[in-house]
């Protein structure tokens, strides 16, 4: 009888078990909780965000109501005492890891031949209030947040890093490695210019908003050819340098742009590409809220709200499950062209879990099987035929 692996079995085939277990050696993962290995772990914290479990004694209960499952995961019964230690105490760098090396797959099922490298990159706060003691506050929330690199031709995030809610955008900025070619889209938070200056010097680009204070000074007009575009309008397209008498310095020819929105309000570009058009750049930066909908999304369909744990470890090791699984149900929708919208594949996902059945066929009903076995021979197979 063929085998047919359930729904989260076929979503975590992407997971290299050789290659994981190669990541868990180097960061030394199993230390600790050798009868509750890493890859349990993972599969444990993936299915929790994929059936929305919110905490460690409904997670305990809705694992082991399928321990019939476990065998062909690799996995086996959970105890949430032995999650609790696990997640205190287990290295952060294990879930870090397997992210990029699921990430690397992902771009490859999703990349699209002559698209233009572009990437967004932008940060989203995560609460955590007064029950985690330890969580900083940077004057509006007490939590963490969550950096991420996107890439919205491949819907691909390339870039995950957590950090405590007071760290500058900027500095976590800098700290991305510059692809040659590439134009990077960011808001006023990442605003440092040393940083801009080594993305010129890498032969890459970087559409911006200006912070306020910033003072620039004009040195040319530029014509503006065509000047509306998908719900803005072009006014002003400009070559300036900053003019700062001080330290601040921007070896760099800029570009700086005003463009009216469709509702009105007038907002101001800058940016160190010379060459493409004032309609292409202004689209670029309206393009940023595709990343602000990537956000959206993981909030809304992923258990980054309750965590199953109030320790620093814990939470990061939750919000690295949560990306992972992201990435998972993307590998699975491309790979079997799912054409349904993602939001109700996922929803299907969540509950068919440990149903066996093909999940390109996940919104169809399983097949019936008859109540007597059909008849598979022919009245007719001793007759003979003539043509």
């Amino acid at each position: 009888m063929r085998f047919t692996p359930s729904i989260l079995g076929k979503l975590v085939e992407p997971i290299n078990r050789r290659r994981f277990q190669a990541t868990v050696d180097s960061h030394d993962g199993d230390a600790y909780d050798k009868s509750f290995h890493s890859w349990d772990h993972l599969m444990v914290l993936i299915y929790a965000q994929l059936s929305g479990a919110d905490s460690l004694r409904g997670l305990e209960a809705g694992w082991n109501a399928n321990c019939q499952h476990h065998y062909h995961l690799g996995s086996g019964w959970l105890s949430r005492s032995t999650l609790s230690d696990a997640n205190r105490r287990r290295p952060v760098g294990v879930f870090a890891e397997t992210f990029e090396n699921i990430v690397n797959q992902l771009d490859r099922h999703m990349r699209r031949e002559g698209a233009a490298m572009l990437r967004l990159i932008d940060s989203t706060p995560i609460p955590l209030g007064k029950v985690c003691g330890w969580a900083k506050s940077n004057g509006r929330i007490r939590g963490m947040k969550l950096h991420v690199v996107y890439d919205p031709n491949s819907d691909c995030p390339r870039v995950l890093d957590i950090t405590d809610a007071n760290v500058n955008d900027a500095q976590i900025g800098r700290t991305i490695t510059i692809e040659t070619g590439a134009t990077y889209v960011f808001d006023k938070g990442y605003c440092h210019y040393g940083w801009w200056t080594a993305i010129a010097g890498a032969g890459a680009f970087f559409v911006t908003r200006p912070k306020s204070n910033m003072g620039l000074k004009l040195v040319c007009d530029r014509p503006v050819a065509a000047p509306h575009g998908d719900g803005f309008t072009v006014i002003e397209d400009t070559e300036v340098r900053l003019a700062s008498k001080g330290d601040s310095k921007l070896p760099i020819p800029l570009r700086r742009l005003t463009v009216q929105r469709q509702d009105g309000e007038t907002i101001t570009l800058v940016t160190n590409d010379l060459e493409r058009s004032a309609i292409e750049i202004a689209a670029l930066y309206k393009g940023r809220w595709q990343i602000e909908l990537l956000f959206r999304w993981i909030k809304q369909h992923l258990k980054i709200r309750k965590f199953l744990g109030t320790n620093d470890n814990a939470i990061r090791l939750q919000l690295f499950a949560a990306m992972i699984a992201y990435a998972l149900l993307r590998i699975a929708a491309r790979a079997c062209r799912i054409a349904m919208p993602i939001l109700r594949f996922t929803d299907l996902v969540s509950q068919c879990l440990f149903e066996r059945r093909r999940i390109e066929a996940i919104n169809k009903p399983p097949p019936v099987n008859p109540g007597r076995r059909s008849n598979r021979t022919s009245p007719n197979q001793l007759d003979f035929a003539y043509e």
